[in-house]
């Protein structure tokens, strides 16, 4: 499977759903964009990380992370978003450390919020691209107003895609304990961990 090299073309901001944000890549040599929806901490850290000018008091996350790498050594080569699966996007970091190579898993809104820091370039296979990119017909580059306008409606979009997958397991008071911890695995696998908190709570009014 080829990679396609993406570029990071913003954060756009949900109009409708307060905390909502999405990541907007790019691919490097078309006209499609890979939207993720990531939280308001993960936004945060990734708008300081494409702000240069601006330091943090104090290490963030992510910083101190690089700050580690730093100190011992560790370099962050490439990020690389190799798997889909119901609307998770799934990321590896590609590090080396005296001339060894290391693939850690990671979420992909951390995963680019380290390659930020570290100008390692991100990268996804062709067929995720083909599966989830979105093709914005005529896109000029001297239409930014109307590329902002479409990012805001994007985000909107995808956060009710996302309600409309998850509003069909909400009435948990309906379902047995087995069936409810099935569903705390699942949620912990998808890394929906909103849902996964909700799940546990019913499972606790239960013991």
């Amino acid at each position: 499977m080829s990679l396609v090299r993406l570029n990071i073309k913003g954060i756009s901001y949900s109009q409708t759903q307060n905390g909502a944000y999405a990541l907007i890549l790019s691919e490097v040599e078309g006209d499609r964009k890979l939207p993720i929806v990531i939280g308001a901490f993960e936004a945060q850290s990734i708008a300081i990380a494409l702000e240069k000018e601006i330091k943090p008091p104090r290490p963030l996350t992510h910083d101190l992370f690089k700050n580690f790498a730093d100190r011992f050594d560790i370099l962050i080569k490439q990020v690389i978003i190799h798997k889909l699966v119901d609307g998770v996007f799934y990321s590896s970091i590609i590090c080396e450390r005296d001339n060894i190579e290391e693939i850690i898993d990671a979420r992909t809104s951390d995963a680019i919020s380290l390659a930020l820091r570290f100008d390692a370039p991100i990268f996804t296979y062709k067929n995720i691209l083909d599966k989830a990119g979105i093709y914005l017909k005529g896109s000029d580059q001297d239409k930014m107003t109307e590329d902002e306008e479409e990012d805001d409606i994007l985000v909107d979009q995808l956060i009710v895609e996302e309600e409309e997958q998850n509003s069909g397991s909400t009435d948990y008071k309906k379902l047995s304990l087995s069936e409810l911890n099935s569903l705390l695995e699942q949620a912990v696998a998808a890394e929906d961990y909103e849902a996964a908190a909700k799940i546990r709570d019913e499972i606790s009014k239960r013991n």
